[in-house]
């Protein structure tokens, strides 16, 4: 195979104050023709400045001050920019991390594909037009002739990542750089968007450079992959030599970082990194892991490491494998809680210390919260005189229960109510129908004032920190806000600086951060001050809106292991929203699975992910990138986007995208049938259970 893209000692430098940042510092990488290079590492390693690099859209602080990159043999750095605005779009393509941002919201796909044809190919009018539906319907948009007409807010969160796609792949490129391609998308969408970049490699033969932080992904895409940290590349080696025995100490952190089924039944804890990726204004002496890293010893503080190769092509940056140094080496055991922020019979002292931990609760069915028939309708507007014309039926009649201490995960594609339902249990939106007990307290209808004491017991962890957070407060006046509003530890505030304090280190941060503003922390530790702030008014039941999906598998580890910890040490319950199974396997008892406001299975994990029933269930687990070096899973391709909640279709709302579809599912939505006293689902193909079946008819 010949080389597409070689790049060579690049370094780029952003000119900041009060030093600059040397965001790559001497990268050197190749990727061949038709080959999937996947660059792995956490946020701040210098992944996407590498990509702008390439494509020399830096901003306007940034500068390549040293190195080479080389398409085809042509070195980009010496091309006037001139030149350069021909290779952009025609010779390498880019798919950037959040579509929405990227694409032009008010022009039409059909122009926004049609500028790159133009400045390419000199194409207009029906020319131009006849390739833009060939272009479309190549990444899977239907209706294309139609849907070209249409602008960005038009499609879905897939359709828009197609259209991406679609716009990189018009110049037909040889290199096609995918930033976090799939990051905010389902696994549903995620699994179309993968098969679709696989299916455009074997046929036009490009490279891909690949950057992401999800390892399911690269195992799945990768031929060959390079883990990049503190601006520089530690390891490099094939797909299969890379997830068979990862070398350098970050990779192999990084892998035992991943939350799974087998962790939980163990008990485990989740092997985090400890502290945070270094800043790359600081001079660097040594090794640049050997702060986080369980195995550095005093040469990897005072000697920066070399390339050692190992196996096949398998190199590692790491003196554990100079064999110049073999008798200094030091090799610790690695205990499963290496890495955490303090250690477990410390945590359990600091939780045991909060007043009210871990209070019994009694109610008639055993459950802290069961929820009944619980609807969600947004009425839709039409008409000058503004006029209910339907509804937007975001829950349509769920029902669930939660015991205290245990964990219920509500899963689904992005659309179909969960963090509506999460709400409307916590009755910060009201609901249109059905009952929410708490305690053995309705809460739907319940006036404000006996409500307003009750807010104390059940908070929400939203999904963005930064959002959540103030942005003009202090972290302590964040935490004391909800302390005053509901009068916690109303008895001096000298004693309510010393819970912040408390909430602070039970959370993994030192005390004195509370004095910092939100912007001065990292992604992980915003979700840990959420957390704490969450904490303040202590709640016995959380409801935690996709908490870790956009953080890195390090920080996600951190934050799962603060979770379990506090659920044991202060008997929490969770209701925890997230379409990411791995993070299910690990984190819930049980789980709830969603589809266009309905839960359409229900049981433990075991039974849910070892055996699931419906349909629905069975795809969404198949379309989960797992690491597996011989996959022989059968992924199964839903077709279609999500209905419309306004028009769901007649029938089981499933059977549009159903290959099981029978005429019965046309007519009258399935009762439960029963596979346990646990286990539950919605489907035709399973014994409906006679008293719904009955009631149903009766209805």
């Amino acid at each position: 195979m010949s080389s597409v893209l070689q790049i060579k000692n690049l370094e780029t430098v952003l000119h900041t104050e009060p030093r600059p940042v040397w965001a790559v510092d001497g990268l050197t990488l190749q990727i061949m023709k038709g080959e999937t290079f996947a660059l792995l590492g956490e946020s701040g390693c210098g992944k996407s400045i590498t990509a702008l690099s390439i494509m020399r859209l830096l901003p306007e602080a940034g500068e390549i001050v040293g190195g080479s990159v080389c398409l085809g043999g042509e070195d980009l750095l010496l091309l006037p920019e001139a030149a350069m605005r021909n290779v952009r779009g025609k010779r390498i393509g880019m798919i950037f991390q959040e579509p929405m941002l990227s694409l032009n919201p008010v022009m039409t796909v059909a122009q926004q594909i049609g500028e790159v044809l133009q400045r390419h190919f000199d194409l207009r009018g029906p020319a131009a037009e006849k390739r833009i539906v060939e272009i479309l319907d190549q990444v899977g948009i239907p209706d294309a002739a139609r849907r070209m007409n249409e602008y960005p807010f038009q499609f879905s969160g897939g359709m828009k990542q197609r259209m991406m796609i679609a716009m990189a792949l018009a110049g037909e490129p040889e290199l096609l750089i995918a930033d976090e391609p799939t990051t905010a998308l389902d696994v549903t969408i995620q699994a179309q968007v993968l098969e679709l970049m696989r299916s455009l490699q074997q046929q036009k033969g490009m490279a891909i450079l690949l950057i992401t932080h999800d390892l399911g992904v690269a195992s799945e895409m990768a031929h060959r992959v390079g883990v990049m940290y503190a601006g520089e590349i530690v390891e490099t080696a094939s797909r299969e030599a890379f997830f068979r025995g990862p070398a350098h100490p970050y990779s192999r952190k990084l892998l035992a970082a991943l939350p799974g089924r087998d962790r939980r039944k163990q008990g485990h804890r989740l092997d985090a990194i400890r502290g945070n990726v270094p800043s790359l204004s600081r001079e660097f002496v040594g090794c640049r892991f050997a702060d986080r890293c369980d195995q550095a010893w005093e040469l990897c503080h005072q000697v920066a490491p070399g390339w050692t190769a190992l196996t096949g092509e398998q190199q590692v940056r790491c003196h554990l494998f100079n064999q110049n140094f073999g008798s200094k080496i030091v090799k610790p055991a690695v205990s499963a809680q290496a890495g955490a922020p303090a250690t477990r019979d410390a945590e359990s002292r600091e939780f045991e210390s909060f007043p009210g931990a871990a209070v019994e609760h009694s109610t008639p069915d055993g459950s802290l919260l069961s929820v009944t028939d619980l609807k969600v309708y947004f009425p839709i507007h039409k008409g000058l005189m503004r006029r209910v014309g339907g509804y937007v039926k975001a829950v349509d009649g769920i029902s669930l229960k939660i015991d205290r201490g245990r964990t219920l995960a509500l899963v689904g594609e992005s659309g179909c109510g969960k963090t509506t339902a999460g709400k409307a249990m916590l009755q910060l939106i009201p609901p249109t129908a059905g009952s929410v007990r708490y305690n053995g307290m309705e809460l739907v209808g319940l006036e404000r004032t006996r409500l307003r004491r009750l807010r104390g017991e059940f908070q929400l962890i939203f999904q963005d920190p930064y959002s959540s957070l103030n942005p003009r407060m202090r972290i302590v006046d964040i935490i004391e806000e909800g302390m005053n509003a509901l009068r916690v530890e109303d008895d001096g505030k000298e004693r309510k600086e010393k819970r912040v304090d408390g909430l602070l280190e039970s959370v993994g941060l030192p005390a004195e951060t509370k004095w910092r503003y939100p912007h001065e922390f990292s992604g992980g530790q915003r979700q840990r001050i959420a957390i704490a702030r969450a904490l303040a008014v202590k709640p016995k039941l959380i409801v935690c809106d996709e908490p870790t999906s956009a953080l890195d598998v390090s920080v996600q580890a951190q934050i799962l292991n603060l979770l379990r910890e506090l659920q044991r040490n202060l008997g929490l319950a969770y209701l925890f929203i997230t379409h990411n199974i791995s993070v299910v396997e690990y984190i819930a008892d049980e789980i709830a699975v969603m589809y266009l406001g309905r839960i359409v299975e229900r049981g433990t994990v075991d039974e849910v992910l070892g055996s699931p029933r419906h349909p629905y269930t069975q795809a969404l687990l198949s379309a989960v990138p797992v690491i597996e070096l011989e996959s022989k899973r059968k992924v199964i391709r839903l077709h279609g986007d999500l209905p419309s909640p306004a028009n769901p279709p007649q029938g089981c709302h499933f059977h549009p995208r159903c290959s099981h579809v029978m005429p019965v599912c046309h007519k009258n939505y399935p009762a439960a049938s029963t596979f346990s006293s646990t286990h539950t689902a919605h489907c035709y193909l399973y014994p409906q259970d006679e008293e719904q079946s009955d009631r149903k008819t009766q209805a």
